[in-house]
């Protein structure tokens, strides 16, 4: 499902027009995608998704060409954990 399948089944859902419904999904994504660039709180969706900066250490890699050792600078990532009502979901159940 892309974004404009997302929205359109959001905006049938919800009984709003799909000018509404992307302007609620770009907003969701922009407070989302603030919150997380501050990295001192997640956001969570009980049930649903969780989504957490993380900090990843500096490490040596090795080019997977030449074998050469590479150094990867520290810096952030983004976690993203499903919920319980999620993964039942992906259950099938």
């Amino acid at each position: 499902m892309n974004r404009s399948e997302l929205v359109a089944a959001l905006a049938d859902r919800a009984e709003v027009t799909r000018k509404d419904a992307d302007a609620v999904l770009a907003a969701f994504a922009e407070t989302v995608g603030e919150i997380v660039a501050k990295g001192d709180e997640k956001v969570t969706i009980p049930g649903f998704l969780t989504f957490e900066r993380t900090h990843r250490a500096a490490r040596t890699a090795r080019n997977p060409q030449t074998g050469e050792p590479i150094e990867i600078p520290a810096g952030y990532s983004v976690k993203v954990s499903a919920g319980s009502k999620l993964k039942e979901a992906a259950k099938g159940k």
